[in-house]
């Protein structure tokens, strides 16, 4: 096997501060560039400085006592860090960026960090011949400029991700083309309570179904949700395609089967995430806003509503807008005002009846730079705008729900605002497919755009 030497970039670490460890038995360099990027940035007030401070303290945990000569060859990073005990260790290495007439076919521009940290790889590349230089960076305009300088290898972080297409994201739900009771031919059926459960034999259905998913068929009667995947059955709690289109909460109604389903999952309490995903105007918002206010101030399951969003790019900082905490978050927040406005536009005292909404559900708005380290109970946590969160930040929001809480991530795949993010790296593609599956979450892709005709229209042809 050929040894590789992987120069990693700053918006790496900051995307995984742990992929320092997830190169195998290959040597890993930092330029020096790139620690003085992160500690420029570990004392931002933005959600990315926590990344900065957690990637800082694991290479000097690495490094450790080394001196300076064998942290330029390379330390070798423990089996312990890597999580793969099969694996061979690789080394970790700091690198000084060199200046341009360091090192031929090198760029001019040293001002420049980008260039300054292709310069180590150059640097490198022409110092090595031993091993094959690969630089890993999330920038695609500085994978572009690598290329130009020179640079034989250069690639994306793709540690996290788990699909090769948005299209194998799971959607749901399923739609069979043929009547469902045609294709079951041994059935077992009981109730328990209000609810009628059906088992049927595992390959009934295709493979890859999994829990919490929905199944519809081509006629205008049926619809379950696999309550349980057992070995060699499945059981099915039958729901009723009418039932689902008849759904209600918060005096909003669903306009499609598909909404139906969406809201069918936010009024579940033993599911404690609910991943809502679709384009723009396809309802997400409303819906989850009007699920939570029936769960909050209706059904009286949940204490208060705490609605959060990701500020473009990445949790910006929210500190040079004048106010509070929440008057601060309004301008990124104005979505769940006008869905509010929505969900009371026919009443008599629309206004009164927002404040009424917001006073009784209890509804908070919170900035994502203060949600880490918090532990949040007893209700429900909205959080808007999901895609543009890398996998590392929603794992740190999803460990602050607390006892009783249930989380509603929206987002669309297709209105990604950060830099370094792409549909198949966000953050909320990587949650849907690790979530799939388990009994505590649910996955809906609402389908149509129903806001008006000019965005469905827009949505198809823009």
């Amino acid at each position: 096997m050929i040894s590789k030497t992987y120069i990693l970039d700053t918006n790496v670490l900051l995307h995984d501060p742990m992929s320092v460890f997830n190169f195998h038995e290959h040597a890993v360099v930092i330029p020096m560039t790139v620690l003085e990027e992160l500690d420029d940035i570990k004392d931002r007030k933005k959600n990315v400085a926590a990344e900065a401070r957690s990637a800082i303290r694991l290479i000097d945990e690495v490094l450790g006592s080394a001196s300076p000569d064998e942290i330029a060859r390379g330390v070798e990073i423990p089996l312990a860090y890597k999580g793969d005990k099969e694996s061979s260790n690789g080394t970790l290495a700091i690198h000084r960026s060199p200046l341009a007439d360091e090192s031929h076919g090198s760029l001019d521009d040293i001002e420049s960090n980008d260039n300054r940290i292709i310069n180590c790889a150059l640097a490198i590349q022409n110092g090595d011949d031993a091993h094959q230089v690969i630089l890993v960076t999330k920038d695609i305009n500085m994978r572009l400029k690598a290329l130009g300088a020179g640079l034989r290898r250069v690639e994306d972080y793709r540690r996290d991700q788990l699909i090769s297409d948005v299209e194998l994201l799971p959607s749901g739900h399923l739609t069979l083309d043929v009547p469902f009771w045609s294709m079951v031919s041994n059935v077992e059926t009981w109730a328990e309570g209000a609810r009628t459960y059906h088992r049927i034999a595992r390959n009934a259905l295709p493979e890859g179904v999994y829990a919490n998913q929905y199944i519809i068929d081509s006629t205008d009667e049926f619809a379950a949700r696999i309550s349980q995947v057992e070995p060699e059955s499945l059981v099915l709690l039958d729901l009723g395609r009418h039932r689902l289109e008849d759904m209600q909460a918060w005096g909003i109604r669903p306009l499609n089967v598909y909404q139906g389903m969406a809201m069918h999952a936010l009024l579940d309490p033993d599911l404690d995430l609910n991943l809502l995903v679709g384009a723009a105007g396809s309802g997400k918002t409303l819906l989850s806003l009007a699920c939570a206010l029936e769960l909050v101030v209706e059904q009286k399951r949940y204490s208060k509503i705490v609605v959060t969003r990701s500020t473009p790019p990445v949790a910006e900082d929210i500190g040079f807008l004048p106010g509070t905490e929440e008057e601060k978050m309004m301008p990124w927040l104005a979505a769940i005002h006008d869905n509010l406005e929505a969900l009371h536009e026919h009443d008599d005292n629309p206004d009164a009846s927002i404040r009424f909404a917001l006073e009784k559900g209890n509804i908070q708005f919170k900035s994502l730079n203060f949600i880490r380290g918090r532990s949040i109970q007893d209700a429900i946590i909205l959080l808007d705008e999901a895609q543009n969160l890398t996998p590392q930040q929603l794992k740190t929001i999803i460990t602050r729900c607390g006892k009783g809480s249930k989380l509603i991530c929206l987002g669309n795949l297709a209105q990604i605002d950060s830099n370094y993010l792409t549909a198949l790296t966000s953050g909320l593609t990587y949650v849907v497919e690790r979530f799939k599956g388990w009994s505590g979450s649910a996955t809906q892709h609402l389908e149509g755009v129903v806001r008006s005709r000019l965005a469905s229209y827009a949505e198809q042809n823009l």
